[in-house]
């Protein structure tokens, strides 16, 4: 299909959990072919639907020569062991801050045949699983840093040349392509 525009900072979309698919379609299959095309990008290690816009559960990846996406997923494992280290969001552009996560995450879901998958990783991967499922679940990263970094954080996007400038920044893209209904 194509790529599509992110969702920034503010965008209602962003902090709305999002709703499981439950339909396998022509929508769904152009949702995921969209996904997939907007993190074939360089720079982006992964893009959940909400970021493009669409409220629904699901997610593509792009990390160190892995490809793919996951619909319905779900973190079943994260190990004791964590990394630390800057973390940027395509949502909240030119800015990273220090974010702990599990060094190690696997996630579970299905694909668009609603057949089981499973995704691990450690390290870049482990980050993104974790980045992408708390997306869906209308988290930003951003709520993660511990306070000081937090109040870093949003004196940054305060004045980040997109924020000050998002009324006149192309529209956010439509919340649920026709034919979604309320969950395909």
């Amino acid at each position: 299909m194509s790529k599509r525009p992110i969702v920034y900072f503010g965008d209602p979309v962003l902090v709305t959990p999002t709703a499981p698919i439950t339909s396998f379609g022509r929508h769904t299959e152009a949702l995921i072919r969209d996904l997939l095309d907007t993190v074939d990008d360089p720079g982006h290690a992964g893009v959940a639907a909400n970021q493009i816009g669409v409220g629904l559960r699901a997610f593509s990846y792009n990390v160190e020569g892995r490809i793919g996406y996951v619909i319905n997923p779900e973190i079943v494992e994260l190990s004791d062991d964590v990394q630390d280290g800057d973390e940027g969001c395509l949502s909240v552009p030119d800015l990273g801050f220090p974010t702990r996560r599990a060094l190690r995450a696997t996630v579970t879901g299905v694909d668009l045949r609603n057949e089981p998958v499973t995704v691990s990783g450690e390290g870049l991967m482990a980050r993104c699983l974790q980045h992408e499922v708390d997306h869906l679940d209308g988290m930003l990263y951003l709520d993660r840093l511990d306070r000081d970094t937090r109040r870093t954080a949003m004196r940054a996007v305060r004045q980040a040349p997109w924020f000050l400038n998002r009324g006149t920044a192309p529209p956010a893209a439509q919340r649920l392509p026709s034919g979604f209904g309320g969950g395909s």
